[in-house]
């Protein structure tokens, strides 16, 4: 791209450094307060529920979110809102009621840890290499993303761009650890919707409301579930089955519930109940985020006909170009800040669950195993140099792919479905053995890249179908390889399985508290909540 979208006043500018030298300050007001490994890595267990769901929730709604949820809305239409209705929130409510009671009570540090309990070292290896891999490869999305934005609004090369934006996530993560990255992410999550809000607002208002938008776009764009009765009749190529499957249930709970990322925000929680409402909350906030990603694509489809087509602008832009159209000077530095700061929250959450898994999973458990608090935050920092510098060459993968939507859900396919099946053994079946655990999850990575590469693109009518239907079949070789395995190997006795396995952990109760601090009830109001929003848009 040779031509700037933006034509960004001095006011403009002056908005993005004022957030720029905020977000570097709260790593420096942050760095003092650090002294054990467990402060720098996990907050110190010692974040409020509220706080810690909009972590959980900033921490996703980063670049992918962002920019990937605009692109798709302009490209599939509403069919994008089974990711957030059925592809996000039933996982949240499942990690919160039934997940958070192994995790947190077991004072783990990390997913691989809790693979090391329930299975063996060689399956926390596994994970813990894959995960430190997936995660640099998707923080490249992010550094994609900002990057873009940077060339589009002054016309810097992507070069340039990308290592701006590295520099300023390296020095807050580096400085603060994940308490400078949450208290950020909260702070990210209002510029978010203060920045973006008014996108949506003029554009249904320019395009004569939903009906107008409507009229120019597909039928299938405003449904949810009408048209997706054979894979022919919407724009993603794919039938019900492969949204309830591969989606709904595979890549959903593989992600919410086995990424580290997103756990990560909740181990940082003061107790039991904070740990498990923080997802149940932010599930809340959750299910309305179409509104400022889904939303914009559509009207960007219905205002920019030529988008995604040859000769047109990428699909990706759809969100830029609706900046350019309605935000004047001032304005236009909000809502790129606010573009900048979901991006950032994207990168800095992936950082900082490498930097953990890293150091405890992989250095702590393999290279060194006596050394002392402050030798490894010193070692957590280093990796956060080093896995940025890797993030800044996987931009250039993410740069490569037409829809960095169908990037991620491509690595999602590959690491997450097959851990999801892992886990869920795991959890819920006390016979699945330590080696079970870990041949099925060799097996179901291993088939997740062989499908990939061995099936021709176009085969699942799109490459998003593709992706749900890979991670369900590589969710299904998990399952099946660790079942057949298990019952060849020998299983742990039940006194080593307390507190890892349903039926041998105890149910955390909270008959004492008021309703609205109760998990069970705050989880009912938002399943009513789902099925109104997925009945109102069939």
């Amino acid at each position: 791209m040779n031509e700037t979208l933006f034509h960004a006043s001095f006011v403009d500018y002056l908005i993005i450094a004022i957030y720029f030298v905020f977000v570097i300050g709260i790593g420096f007001l942050i760095k003092n307060r650090l002294r054990t490994g467990e402060d720098f890595f996990l907050s110190g267990r010692s974040i409020p529920a509220w706080i810690t769901s909009l972590a959980f929730l900033s921490a996703n709604l980063g670049a992918l979110e962002v920019l990937g949820m605009a692109a798709s809305g302009a490209q599939y239409g509403m069919l994008t809102a089974h990711y957030y209705w059925i592809g996000a929130i039933p996982a949240m409510l499942f990690l919160g009621l039934y997940m958070m009671p192994f995790y947190y009570s077991t004072r783990i540090r990390s997913v691989p840890e809790y693979l090391k309990l329930r299975f063996n070292e060689a399956a926390r290896a596994v994970n813990a290499v894959s995960f430190a891999l997936m995660t640099v490869l998707t923080s490249g999305i992010s550094l994609y993303a900002m990057a873009l934005i940077f060339q589009t609004m002054i016309g810097w090369s992507l070069t340039t761009s990308i290592i701006l934006s590295a520099v300023v996530v390296l020095i807050y993560v580096g400085l603060g650890g994940l308490t400078s990255s949450i208290y950020n992410e909260v702070l990210q999550f209002f510029l978010i919707w203060f920045g973006l809000l008014l996108i949506p607002l003029l554009g249904l208002s320019d395009l004569g409301g939903w009906s107008g938008m409507m009229a120019r776009l597909p039928e299938s764009f405003g449904h949810l579930w009408a048209n997706v009765g054979t894979a022919s009749n919407n724009a993603m190529g794919i039938d019900w089955l492969g949204i309830v499957l591969g989606l709904g249930f595979v890549l959903s709970f593989g992600y919410w519930t086995t990424d580290f990322l997103v756990v990560q925000r909740t181990l940082a929680a003061r107790n039991m109940r904070a740990a498990q409402n923080t997802p149940i909350i932010a599930s809340l906030f959750k299910m309305f985020v179409p509104l400022l990603v889904i939303i914009p694509g559509l009207i960007a489809a219905g205002l920019f006909p030529e988008i995604g087509k040859a000769g047109g602008p990428s699909y990706n832009l759809a969100l830029p170009l609706l900046l350019q159209k309605y935000y004047p000077p001032g304005l236009l530095g909000l809502g790129l800040t606010a573009m900048l700061a979901s991006f950032m929250s994207g990168m800095a959450g992936n950082v900082t669950a490498f930097t953990t898994v890293w150091t405890y999973d992989i250095y702590q458990a393999y290279l060194n195993k006596n050394a002392d608090d402050k030798h490894y935050i010193a070692m957590g920092r280093w990796a956060i140099v080093v896995g940025i510098i890797i993030s800044i060459g996987t931009a250039y993968i993410a740069e490569s792919f037409p829809s960095i939507m169908d990037y991620m859900q491509t690595l999602f396919s590959f690491f997450n479905a097959p851990l999801f099946g892992t886990f869920l053994l795991g959890m819920f079946w006390r016979r699945a053995t330590p080696w079970g655990g870990f041949w099925g999850l060799i097996c179901g990575v291993v088939s997740a890249f062989l499908l990939y590469y061995l099936i021709p693109e176009g085969y699942f009518g799109s490459a998003a179908a593709g992706n749900f239907w890979r991670a369900w079949w590589a969710f299904v070789i998990t399952v099946v390889i660790t079942v057949v395995v298990s019952f060849m190997t020998k299983r742990k006795p039940d006194e080593e399985l307390k507190g890892l396995v349903y039926g041998l952990t105890d149910r955390p109760h909270y008959q004492g508290f008021a309703w609205y601090k109760r998990p069970g009830v705050l989880a009912g109001i938002a399943a009513v909540i789902l099925i109104a929003l997925n009945l109102w848009l069939w």
